[in-house]
């Protein structure tokens, strides 16, 4: 395969391009600093000089905060990046996989959100994802795959698994919010269900995380134990005693069912625990 990736220098692009390169794909590898997703003329370029059979939209603005400031670059780099993406991979012929996220919807509902539940993002960071959404379906015509995962831990950049290991290096006793659960995704388990969409050329849209919904307290105790760490050191708080306040909304509710994969009989991630002890492994070795 022929796969073009965006995003290649961020937590998913990063494994996914090695994954890809492994698996003996030609792999062309952007970053941010490579292709502005946001240029149309630079992406139609991009895209239809190298004629991939397969892109995968891992590129997007991340920081979730930051995007509540400043929302037109919000807009012009995960909806207007992806409307440009979406429309040279369908002028390429390339089949597109795209990949957003548990904030588009809002965290209100009781049990977990399913693929057919009704996005209402309640940041802007959710909301331009959400539109990212809306552009593949409407330029691609159903034919692209999009993919939702939540709660983001890799061996690349940042994430909270970092972040926890950092803190019990220091000796920090951290605080962390029990009024927010999700799903974990590992991304070693993530990158081959990527891959496997590019390949197959399956549309739909699917939510793909690791088993096993935590709160965001439960899981950096989960981090503490598998780095050999005193998990009591761990206090619970409430999101409403974060000091100071973050300026996006979180969802309090992100877990994400993965109905359709379950449904089209394709294997559903591993139990977190499991991975999140390999990975905490991998990170303490480096």
């Amino acid at each position: 395969m022929r796969v073009l990736i965006t995003g290649a220098g961020g937590q998913v692009g990063r494994e996914l391009v090695e994954l890809c390169e492994a698996a003996g794909d030609a792999v062309i590898a952007c970053d941010h600093a490579a292709l502005d997703v946001g240029d149309r003329d630079a992406v139609l370029q991009a895209v239809l000089s190298t004629q991939p059979d397969a892109v995968v939209h891992a590129g997007a603005w991340t920081a979730v905060d930051a995007c509540e400031s400043d929302p037109d670059r919000a807009m012009r780099v995960n909806a207007l990046g992806t409307r440009n993406v979406a429309e040279a991979s369908r002028k390429a012929g390339a089949h597109l996989v795209y990949v957003s996220t548990d904030y588009v919807f809002d965290g209100t509902k009781p049990t977990p959100y399913d693929e057919w539940d009704r996005p209402s993002p309640a940041s802007v960071y959710g909301r331009s994802k959400w539109a990212g959404e809306h552009e593949v379906a409407v330029v691609s015509g159903g034919e692209a795959t999009l993919v939702r995962i939540s709660w983001v831990c890799g061996e690349h950049g940042a994430n909270m698994v970092k972040t926890a290991l950092r803190l019990a290096a220091d000796g920090v006793n951290p605080k962390f919010v029990d009024d927010q659960i999700g799903n974990p995704t590992i991304v070693f388990d993530l990158v081959p269900v990527l891959r496997r969409f590019a390949v197959e050329r399956r549309p739909g849209l699917f939510h793909v995380t690791n088993q096993g919904a935590v709160s965001w307290f439960e899981f950096v105790r989960e981090v503490y134990v598998a780095a050999g760490h005193d998990p009591d050191r761990v206090t619970a708080i409430t999101t409403a005693e974060l000091d100071p306040p973050r300026p996006a909304p979180r969802p309090a509710n992100s877990v994400l069912d993965n109905v359709a994969l379950r449904l089209a009989g394709i294997d559903l991630l591993p139990h977190h625990a499991g991975s999140l002890e390999r990975l905490v492994a991998k990170l303490m070795a480096e």
